[in-house]
């Protein structure tokens, strides 16, 4: 077995005015591809917490943690064993006023539609929980 733990990370979901908030991963894992603002969550950190601090220091802009959208693990093996384990628990934001700037594990950020989201190189996982966050939004405002 590696020396590999599994890692606690947190996701945000982030809306405002019909737009999810993505940013291009500029580190491993998934470096260069399309997902939610997030990161792993700091000792003593909250939960809720940890994904407010992460979208503001990726992406400048303030959020609101509405509610829970779910939690997934993200496991990666290579030829020596286990390569990472993140379990990620991911929450549905509104996002406050502000210009979106790419910062710290971010290489580039965007405001992208529902209908947007097949342009950008979104992981299956990632696709669907933004999909989640926009149903539970359309709920939340009916």
């Amino acid at each position: 077995m590696s020396g590999v733990r599994p890692t606690v990370g947190v996701g945000g979901v982030a809306l405002r005015d019909g737009r999810v908030l993505l940013i291009r991963r500029g580190k491993e894992p998934l470096r260069g591809r399309w997902t939610v603002p997030g990161g792993t969550l700091e000792p003593g950190e909250t939960l809720e917490e940890g994904v407010v601090r992460e979208i503001q220091e990726e992406t400048g802009i303030v959020v609101s943690v509405l509610e829970f959208l779910t939690v997934f693990e993200r496991i990666e093996r290579n030829d020596g064993g286990l390569a990472y384990h993140y379990v990620i628990v991911d929450y549905l934001c509104e996002a406050g006023p502000g210009e979106a700037r790419a910062a710290t594990d971010a290489e580039a950020v965007a405001w992208a539609t529902l209908s947007e989201l097949a342009g950008y190189d979104l992981p299956d996982k990632a696709l669907e929980v933004i999909q989640q966050g926009f149903r539970r939004w359309a709920e939340r405002q009916a």
